[in-house]
């Protein structure tokens, strides 16, 4: 007798195994709540994650990249680590949408990239055998003789008993090593102590150092730059006085020497370099028309 699968499970399944299709539904079934629609492809190791609303308030850029990365996780989609999720007021649908925000990101909300965290590896093995004795179950025509069976559970949970057992003995061996080795760290710190008391001028504390500011994260500075040039366009449909032009040009030029300091082995450099000299001009423009 055949077992009827759960639709649902079934789709959970496949984007498990990092289909591409059942991750965007699965994706889709879980923001139904906020209007959001996704689509995706997988490029150059990194899962391209498009989210389209009717209004930005659906896309909130402090919620929303969180709850995806929830959700993937809990699938724990296969290959994949990396994800790209960029966000739009939603357009038409278009074959060619990740060739258009590479080559036009300016028209995106915004975009951020997160890294999932990589499943435990004992689990996803015991899961991967429990799938495949499922799968090895439900291509019988006929049911397995009360023996076969038998046979085929005590085979599998000998592979999950192993599995188990050389978990425990490297444990063991994590522990017993760290206790062989605890003794000597104690006498090194007896040693450091006395030393210290011998010469109180070594024990002094150390100087405490002026933090350094940490360099601008080059995908926040391109994102950045882009919000500045947005900016600047607009203001530029209804800006009138000098001072509305200096302000513009202001940005202008911020946003290219934000562009300018994409790294290059970043991967939206080429498109830095390019709004680079563009920004760069839109400032020169617009100081033309604030004399």
């Amino acid at each position: 007798m055949s077992t009827v699968t759960n639709p649902a499970n079934d789709i959970r399944k496949q984007a498990h195994q990092g289909s591409v299709a059942a991750i965007i539904q699965v994706l889709n079934q879980e923001l139904s709540d906020l209007g959001v629609r996704t689509r995706a492809v997988y490029d150059g190791g990194v899962l391209q994650l498009l989210c389209e609303g009717e209004a930005p308030t659906q896309l909130n850029q402090d919620t929303l990249p969180d709850r995806i990365k929830n959700i993937l996780e809990l699938l724990a989609p296969r290959g994949v680590r990396r994800v790209n999720i960029n966000s739009r007021i939603v357009r038409e649908q278009q074959l060619l949408w990740l060739d258009e925000i590479s080559r036009e990101p300016e028209k995106l909300l915004w975009y951020k990239e997160v890294n999932l965290v990589r499943p435990n590896f004992i689990k996803t093995m015991i899961e991967d055998v429990q799938e495949s004795m499922t799968n090895r179950s439900d291509q019988q025509i006929g049911g397995p003789s009360a023996r076969q069976q038998r046979e085929k559970q005590q085979f599998w949970r000998g592979i999950i008993g192993g599995i188990g057992a050389t978990t425990v003995l490297l444990l063991l061996g994590w522990g017993a090593f760290s206790l062989i080795n605890k003794p000597s760290e104690t006498a090194s710190t007896t040693s450091n102590l006395v030393k210290s008391e011998s010469n109180p001028s070594e024990s002094k504390p150390p100087e405490s150092k002026t933090s350094e500011s940490k360099p601008t994260d080059s995908a926040e500075g391109f994102a950045t730059a882009v919000r500045l040039a947005e900016e600047s366009a607009a203001l530029g449909s209804k800006a009138q006085t000098p001072t509305d032009w200096q302000a513009i040009a202001d940005k202008w030029g911020k946003a290219s020497e934000l562009m300018a300091q994409v790294p290059s082995n970043d991967k939206n450099y080429p498109i830095a370099q390019d709004r680079t000299t563009r920004y760069k001009n839109n400032q020169t423009a617009a100081l033309t028309k604030a004399k």
